[in-house]
């Protein structure tokens, strides 16, 4: 059924026909209305699950954890701050091979403090041992909510799905929600292979010696190889009854025959959509949504880019002294390919920065330019300080200002 739904509230409902029976989370901007939506679906009877109020993100994460290795289908949500305190937690998830969906509003990290979208928390994490997907838009973030418990549940690894903190959270949009009865056909009641319980005593998360270490986290390694397997099934069959799909691995769009392309990921490929749509462009492109992060496409990457002289990969987070996240990724995917692409990595949008339809052809004038692998394209030198001037005398401090001796 269509109905115009805010980001948040349509994920809640999402997540409500998937019947989890345990939903535990702490608010924090701009995640709390998912919650507030599923916690007001519980109060009106409308889904049969226990919420559990918790003091932390931390304890959080540690009670869907003990609810599904009890044996029931959990929930959690969070952002920002938050997705670094239960940091430990998700570790521990994704170790035991406990399958949990967690919703990430994505949310810039302090400090500054900002409570606007970029995708620093998530990239924060992306080495825990959660698959990653993320949504274009709040159509896909309802699809890919259904799909991530299948997914999660065949592959008993723990699911992320990514959504940008108020660019999707907080915008409404005419969602087309399933009804009950395709998710219960797409989606089998709970089942999880190793329950515990007290008919059958056994131990999880014990003290492992170096002699086990490395064949367990091999098996770690090896689950997420068979999980692209998974996510490109779950998209291709849920297209089946609802007749979409999120694009599996990688969306590829636009100007197939061009040879330059632009990867995006997450809601600013929309932007990049629209711009290609009214010709904002100039010029024949490729569009690549990048929606699994993790396990990283390596395989259909190289597909994609396959013909192209330039690769122009946009990053909404940053790693201090080495540069955009995404683009190391592509650069590793591509590396031995005879006639791979030129990469040229852009971040945008930090902080929530707005990112206008008429960058994208700027970027690709800049190509014509020979610039660096990376650099923040959207950086406006009127707001640094003189580089001839002493930033730790002449910028503004917070605290006491000491007179030189």
């Amino acid at each position: 059924m269509r109905e115009a739904l805010e980001g948040s509230q349509a994920i809640a409902r999402a997540v409500a026909l998937c019947r989890p029976q345990v939903v535990a989370a702490y608010p924090i901007t701009p995640q709390t209305h998912i919650v507030e939506g599923l916690a007001r679906l519980i109060a009106d009877g409308l889904l049969a699950a226990e919420l559990v109020s918790v003091e932390s993100e931390f304890s959080a994460a540690s009670v869907v954890l003990g609810a599904a290795a009890a044996g029931s289908r959990s929930y959690t949500a969070s952002a920002s701050q938050g997705i670094l305190l239960m940091s430990e937690v998700l570790y521990n998830i994704s170790g035991l091979r406990i399958p949990v969906v967690l919703t990430c509003a994505n949310r810039a990290v302090s400090s500054p403090v900002s409570i606007w979208n970029d995708h620093q928390d998530s990239m924060a994490v992306r080495d825990s041992g959660w698959i990653q997907l993320h949504c274009a838009d709040n159509q896909e973030a309802v699809d890919t909510t259904i799909q991530a418990f299948r997914i999660s549940e065949r592959t008993e690894l723990p699911v992320m799905v990514c959504v940008d903190g108020f660019t999707l959270t907080h915008t409404l949009e005419p969602i087309d929600l399933p009804d009950a009865a395709q998710v219960d056909a797409f989606l089998p009641p709970f089942r999880f292979s190793r329950t515990l319980s007290s008919s059958a005593p056994l131990s999880q998360g014990t003290l492992v010696s170096p002699e086990f270490f490395t064949e367990m986290r091999f098996l770690q390694h090896e689950a997420f190889a068979r999980a692209e397997k998974e996510i490109l099934s779950a998209d291709r069959d849920w297209a089946g009854f609802v007749g979409r799909d999120c694009g599996g691995l990688l969306r590829v769009e636009g100007d197939r025959e061009a040879s330059v392309a632009i990867l995006a990921m997450g809601s600013v490929y929309g932007t990049l959509k629209d711009a290609h749509r009214s010709g904002l462009l100039g010029r024949p492109v490729r569009l690549l949504s990048l929606r699994a992060f993790r396990p990283f496409p390596a395989g259909a990457i190289r597909e994609a880019t396959q013909g192209l002289s330039d690769l122009i990969v946009l990053d909404r987070s940053l790693s201090p002294g080495s540069g955009g996240i995404v683009a190391h990724e592509i650069r590793s995917a591509l590396y031995g390919m005879a006639k791979g692409p030129r990469v040229v990595n852009f971040a945008v949008g930090l902080g929530g920065r707005n990112v206008p339809g008429e960058i994208f052809r700027e970027m690709l004038e800049s190509l014509e330019k020979d610039p660096p692998s990376f650099s923040i394209f959207d950086l406006d030198p009127r707001k640094l300080p003189d580089p001839g001037l002493d930033a730790a005398t002449e910028m503004p401090s917070s605290g006491p200002v000491l007179s030189p001796r």
